[in-house]
This record gives C-alpha cells, sequence and structure tokens, in this order.
C-alpha cells in the first residue's frame, strides 16, 4: 500500500496551539524575603581571590548571573545560577572552613603565578585543591626569605593584607654597619619615602658580628621593598631579611627553610575568629589516625612537572641526540649507532655444555674433525 503524502500546512493559516489553565501564585507579603549576598564576597569566599580581584572581575563582564552580565555590587541567592566564563560556580553561601598553608620560603623564588622570565615560583610546589585555588597572604621579594602563609579564603587574605586593617608584619634583619640612637629614634619617627612617609613601630638591636649587625624590626604595612628602603635611606644596606610573624601566625621553629606545613582545624578555627569573620556552624569533620599525623607533620613540597609547548620543545632529531650522546656526529653515525642491536650479556645461572653432554658419534666426529685439523 503506498504511503499516502504528508499533508500540506497553509502558511495563511494561524497555528492553534494547546491552551494550559496556569495560574501563578500569589506573592505572600508576609513571607520571609531570601537572604542576598554581595557577589564579589562569594567568589572570594570561593578561592577566586580578593574581593578587590574580585570587583575588577566583575567589572570586566566576564560573570553572568541568570544570563545577565553581572554589576559590581549586585547581590545573589542561592537560586541564581552564576557562571564565569560560561562555566557555572558552585558559591559557599554558608560558611565553610578553609584551608591554610605555612611555608618557609627561601630566597630566589618570586610570589607570583605569572613571569615571563619562567622564573622558579612558590606556586609551582602548592599541592592541588578542588573548588577553589590558593592566595597567598602577602608577598616576599625574590631575595627575602621567611614565613609566607597560603590560604583557599579570599576573605581571611584580605583580612590581613588590607592597610585598613594594619596587621603587623615582624622581620628580622641583617644589615651591613650599626644604627646609632638617632638613626633608630627617626627609624620610629619616619622617614620620607618615594611614595610617602614611613616607619618602624618597633626596632630592636639583636647584636651582630663584625661589620654585620642584627635588628628585629616591626611595621603594619606592607609596601614594595619597604624595610630595605629604610635601612638603605641611612646607606645601610641589608645583606638579609626573613619575616618571622604575620599577624597571629608565627613561623614555626620546625618549618625549615623550604618546607611546608597545614595548620589544623582548630588553628584555622582559631583564625577565621581573630579576623571576625563566621565560622561553620557544622561540627569539625573527624580525622583518621593517620589523617591527624600528617596534618601535624612538615613535609617538603615537589615542583610541579610543567608542560613543554610544541613550540618550545627542541627538535626530535637533535633531542634524541643529546639523550643519547651523539652530539656532534654525523646523521649516518646516529643511524647505524642507533640500528646496531646491543650485546646479548649471558645469564648468571646459565648452564655452559660440556663435553660430557655430547652422544658417543657426536664424540668421534669431533674427533675426526680435529684429525683434520692436525
Amino acid at each position: 500500500m503506498a504511503r499516502p503524502f504528508k499533508q500540506q500546512r497553509d502558511p495563511q493559516r494561524p497555528v492553534r496551539r494547546p491552551t494550559t489553565n496556569f495560574t501563578p501564585l500569589p506573592v505572600d507579603p508576609n513571607a520571609p524575603a531570601v537572604p542576598t549576598q554581595r557577589l564579589h564576597k562569594l567568589l572570594a569566599l570561593a578561592g577566586l581571590g580578593s574581593r578587590r580581584d574580585m570587583e575588577e572581575l566583575i567589572a570586566s563582564g566576564r560573570v553572568t548571573v541568570n544570563g545577565q552580565v553581572a554589576t559590581v555590587g549586585a547581590g545573589v541567592t542561592e537560586h541564581d545560577v552564576v557562571r564565569l566564563d560560561s562555566r557555572p560556580l558552585r558559591l559557599p553561601f554558608e560558611a565553610e572552613l578553609p584551608q591554610v598553608l605555612i611555608y618557609h620560603k627561601p630566597e630566589g623564588e618570586i610570589v607570583s603565578q605569572d613571569d615571563p622570565e619562567g622564573r622558579a615560583s612558590v606556586f609551582d610546589k602548592l599541592p592541588k585543591v578542588k573548588n577553589g585555588k590558593w592566595i597567598a597572604i602577602g608577598r616576599l621579594d625574590m631575595n627575602t626569605s621567611g614565613l609566607l602563609i597560603f590560604t583557599t579564603s579570599g576573605e581571611l587574605a584580605n583580612r590581613f593584607m588590607h592597610p585598613r586593617y594594619e596587621v603587623e608584619r615582624e622581620y628580622a634583619v641583617r644589615i651591613f654597619g650599626e644604627l646609632t640612637e638617632g638613626q633608630i629614634a627617626q627609624l620610629k619617627e619616619g622617614i620620607e619615602l618615594e611614595d610617602g612617609p614611613a616607619n618602624f613601630d618597633s626596632i630592636i638591636p639583636q647584636g651582630g658580628e663584625g661589620a654585620n649587625h642584627w635588628y628585629q624590626v616591626i611595621l603594619r604595612e606592607g609596601r614594595n621593598r619597604e624595610v630595605r628602603r629604610l635601612f638603605e635611606a641611612f646607606q645601610l644596606p641589608v645583606s638579609r631579611l626573613m619575616r618571622v610573624r604575620f599577624g597571629p601566625v608565627n613561623l614555626p621553629p620546625r618549618v625549615k627553610r623550604g618546607k611546608m606545613l597545614k595548620l589544623e582545624q582548630k588553628e584555622v578555627v582559631g583564625l577565621l575568629e581573630w579576623a571576625d569573620l563566621p565560622v561553620p556552624k557544622a561540627p569539625l569533620r573527624q580525622l583518621t589516625q593517620r589523617e591527624k599525623l600528617k596534618s601535624t607533620a612538615v613535609f617538603t613540597p615537589k615542583v610541579r612537572k610543567q608542560r613543554i609547548s610544541a613550540l618550545d620543545r627542541p627538535p626530535r632529531d637533535a633531542a634524541e641526540g643529546e639523550t643519547k650522546g651523539y652530539r656532534g656526529k654525523s646523521d649516518a653515525t646516529r643511524t647505524s649507532a642507533a640500528k646496531k642491536p646491543a650485546a646479548r650479556r649471558p645469564a648468571a645461572n646459565r648452564r655452559v655444555r660440556q663435553t660430557s653432554d655430547l652422544s658417543a658419534p657426536q664424540m668421534q666426529k669431533k674427533s675426526d674433525r680435529n684429525r683434520g685439523r692436525g
């Protein structure tokens, strides 16, 4: 039976759509309003950066709320869909316990994630973290060592670094020379630098040997090379600079140079209370014995393997030649050497064939062969 042709629809005839008996629900004016929170605050709590960085991120137009480009200062609720570059984000509307790492930074490492020169960075050693990223609390110069704190909470990092909170930084400084009483008093009172006046809240001599002298200094700012510039104002160069305390966090003596330590949950709760930040209401997770030992152990961070792009990778022939030790040889020599099979080494337990293993005909044949040679 032939299949009937499909009836064509008349374009002039309107399409009849099914009707639905949908009645919108009335809005209860007495119902509790859904609590809203600032978008940039939630992004900072998610570990994407500080509040200031999140405001710049929102202003760039990369963040959307329910399909609309977000604005700085906008509020969101739990029912809103927030995306970053079309990728949905999970925002912590309820406070979660962040992670905090202590690192004894050595000299020769920079505190930056993007370096065009490709120098060693402290971020290359950090362990991976889910649903967030590590934020460095304060920076240290390449030639400065000591305490460096990392956290996954942008709020906690902002509480440490924002100038209005005036969190103390304590350093151990070794200079070439010695300060006079008048210079110490002037450093406490204030010195005019290129970017404004600066001073130490406290400076205590710690002795020294020969021309080198140690001082313990405390200040409440984090300007670029501020400690070094204050001493260089009196023509006293700094030969060693080490941060030993940042706010309530001290550098433990057992954390040697290049080592890391993860703070325990109770210590993180103490930092949140010090910073006047909300503490999670949920009880702390019970750790196993292995997790307890691991959480209190000092460990050496491992440098991550960096991927080499195809443009930066050396040519295949050159790479193989350097690996096999054929640098400077011709292509023909490399090819012949590569095709040459390796010498077969006898096994240690292989039995050597002896004369007693031969049969009578074989022995006779062998003796006849030897007579012919003679």
